[in-house]
């Protein structure tokens, strides 16, 4: 074994060691760095977290407080089309000139769109911060959106969803999935939105968007790395303290809820797929429920890693599937736990539902191993604090809870581990994983 290996070894027994005396009952404070924030006059939200760590790295993000949750039916998919046009013109910089400056100065920018929220971020050198800032602010203020750069970029959108959704089996399936387990409530879309809402956008639709969510008091910057805090907030001050605010924001609570599911859903859908694939979902609350830490720890259970009961079940020793999970999806509005699995040659989607119907069963009766629960305890707490030495994975950490105005659940995430027990894994079982809860969509090749 060489020093690496024994140096790594080394540091993965200590903290599993020092997670079993937290869970015995030891207390130990949180490993979370400290964060510190400040409000501009504006609204603009700060968020400064010194990590201290000698890298000289930090990751600059920005998170504006809209994703597809927030689009209209007609409508969809223009949180995630806003993101691609993020990165064209400005009042200052030619398209595609942003992405060249970043790479000038050695840094990675990238962004996403999801249901919640739109976050962008540089990853750099701590002396690149202000420069980055520089950039973000002239995105939120001088962004031109011109036609001619849309008409194009819409084209690539629609190339996405045809190479991500419409002929990508799994990503139909995903798709179609929250296309019936939600009705009412804009999760009914994924972000990449629906092709004939794509096909229709105008540039209008667009401006309107940005001037409405793209505004100061809508946005919270997230700094974490190898930084001071004081400079943070005075260089984000410099950057951002002038942009206006422009227009009223709709009311970031939803006045559309899912109503309780009355009876089990079952949806047959036909693609070209050569094996067949299956999705099961239950609506669950939203992420600030106190049942989510347990059902975050159920889905790790059940799928994640070889070790795992539907690793070990279906693909190791029933060799039924290639690809099997189970997934807590914790959302501003209720969420949803879904299965997901593609079958191997020859093997029914009939057949894999039964067999995780079966495992749902022996978890509600009990039949789960305290050696099991520890091992994944220690396991959960030690992935948590290797995630705590990235300064991007930080930030998006906090970003993530604050961007959805509640930062509690994670502060105490850490305890709410420890305090974990195996019954809290069967009642959240029996509470949610129901029929009558239920959504399953079996995807299959068309019988001709």
């Amino acid at each position: 074994m060489n020093s690496i290996k024994i140096n790594n070894y080394l540091k993965t027994f200590a903290i599993q060691f020092s997670l079993l005396i937290i869970i015995s009952g030891e207390l130990m404070s949180s490993n979370l760095p400290k964060y510190h924030t400040k409000t501009l006059e504006n609204g603009l939200e700060i968020v400064a977290i010194p990590m201290k760590n000698d890298s000289g790295v930090i990751s600059t993000d920005v998170f504006y407080k809209v994703g597809s949750r927030n689009e209209k039916m007609g409508k969809s998919g223009i949180a995630h089309m806003l993101e691609h046009l993020n990165f064209k013109s400005t009042k200052n910089l030619k398209a595609g000139e942003f992405d060249e400056v970043v790479k000038g100065f050695g840094g990675l920018n990238n962004a996403s769109t999801s249901f919640d929220y739109t976050h962008y971020y540089i990853k750099s050198a701590s002396k690149n911060m202000d420069k980055s800032l520089e950039l973000f602010a002239d995105l939120m203020e001088n962004l031109t959106l011109k036609d001619e750069e849309f008409q194009p970029e819409r084209d690539v959108v629609a190339e996405e969803r045809r190479w991500r959704t419409d002929n990508n089996p799994m990503g139909y399936l995903q798709f179609r999935l929250f296309n019936n387990a939600y009705i009412y409530h804009p999760y009914h879309w994924t972000p990449i939105g629906f092709m004939s809402d794509i096909k229709n956008w105008t540039i209008e639709d667009i401006r309107d968007f940005h001037s409405t969510y793209y505004q100061p008091k809508n946005a919270i910057v997230v700094v974490a790395g190898d930084i001071d805090e004081n400079e943070v907030f005075a260089s984000v001050e410099k950057h951002f303290k002038e942009i206006k605010n422009t227009k009223e924001i709709p009311s970031k609570d939803l006045h559309t809820v899912e109503p309780k599911q009355d009876g089990e859903k079952r949806v047959m859908i036909n693609k070209d797929s050569q094996v067949e694939m299956l999705a099961i979902t239950y609506h669950i609350p939203n992420f600030e429920h106190e049942d989510q830490v347990a059902l975050s720890a159920l889905s790790e259970l059940l799928s994640s890693g070889k070790s795992s009961i539907l690793q070990k079940k279906l693909i190791d020793e029933k060799r039924l599937v290639n690809t099997i999970y189970a997934y807590n999806m914790e959302l501003k509005d209720p969420g949803i736990f879904m299965f997901m699995a593609v079958a191997n040659e020859g093997v029914t989607a009939l057949e894999i539902e039964n067999e995780i119907l079966d495992t749902i069963a022996q978890i509600k009766k009990g039949e789960v191993s305290q050696k099991d629960i520890d091992k994944l305890k220690i396991n959960t707490k030690a992935d948590f604090i290797f995630s705590l030495e990235s300064s991007t994975e930080v930030a998006s950490l906090y970003g993530s809870y604050l961007v959805r105005d509640n930062i509690k659940p994670l502060l105490n995430y850490e305890e709410n581990v420890a305090k974990l027990t195996k019954e809290d894994l069967i009642n959240v079982a029996n509470k949610y994983l129901t029929k009558n809860n239920s959504t399953t969509v079996i995807l299959k090749k068309e019988e001709k």
